[in-house]
């Protein structure tokens, strides 16, 4: 499989910091193209919320550097990267940096913390660990999110203490049942599954999403529409220019990655 990858990331019209961080990795290794994207949601007064995002962000592109071209290594000689392998060093690494955030936030006396998610894509598989309210979605004949909200208002609606149209509205919609930083306990979702050809997948933060319909991502982000990392930076951008105009208070961010057949 081989990938075009774009991202965009925006102050928008109110806060003064941009506390969202990501990246996005592309690299050649002898399994083929793998791409490692991962974005987070930073929270916390002044900048302290564009820290704890970046900490997780670097740890994450510390480990392709590192421990992921090993398991590529490894995975020659038996053929695919081992899942326990992947789960283990992103659960040591999350639980490194909760630890680390916790102790500066308590150091600066002030709540600090991030969301996280990430995904590698390597072979005919990606690799997805997730902790709060970011998104990631496939999109291909039609759109499916792959992850679920660790939000309050998501568990009510499971509950069936909320419809999803008040879940929506929700003055408690952003309120996270658990981020990075915040407390020593922690428990990321770990998810995998098959990689589609001539499909795109979309990570985005929740200010990228509050303001415009799963209709618009599809129309403007599907595949087809998607044949160049020009025409991806491009359409990520006016969507963002659409949440602008429509008053979105939030940072906006989104990662855009699409698979080629080879």
């Amino acid at each position: 499989m081989r990938y075009l990858a774009a991202a965009q990331t925006d102050m928008g019209n109110v806060k003064k910091v941009n506390q969202d961080s990501l990246t996005v990795k592309v690299a050649q290794t002898p399994q083929g193209q793998i791409v490692l994207a991962v974005i987070c949601d930073g929270m916390g007064g002044l900048s302290y919320g564009e820290v704890a995002s970046s900490h997780v962000v670097l740890a994450f592109e510390e480990w392709f550097r590192t421990e992921c071209r090993q398991l590529i290594a490894e995975a020659l000689s038996e053929g695919d990267i081992r899942i326990e392998d992947i789960r283990s060093s992103w659960y040591r690494i999350v639980h490194q940096c909760n630890d680390t955030i916790v102790s500066y936030g308590r150091q600066n006396a002030t709540n600090v913390g991030t969301t996280l998610t990430a995904v590698l894509f390597v072979k005919d598989n990606y690799y997805l660990i997730h902790v709060g309210d970011c998104r990631v979605y496939e999109l291909t004949e039609n759109m499916v999110q792959i992850t679920n909200d660790q939000t309050f208002v998501r568990r009510e609606v499971e509950l069936g203490h909320m419809t999803p149209e008040q879940a929506a509205n929700d003055p408690r919609r952003n309120v996270l049942l658990q981020c990075v930083g915040v407390n020593y306990g922690i428990e990321p979702d770990f998810i995998c599954g098959k990689i589609r050809p001539n499909a795109s997948y979309l990570l985005c933060t929740d200010g990228f999403r509050h303001m415009i319909t799963p209709q618009e991502i599809y129309e403007t982000c599907h595949a087809d529409n998607n044949r160049s990392i020009e025409s991806m930076n491009l359409h990520l951008k006016e969507l963002i220019d659409v949440n602008k105009k429509r008053k979105e208070k939030d940072n906006i961010s989104a990662i855009l990655v699409r698979t080629l057949c080879t």
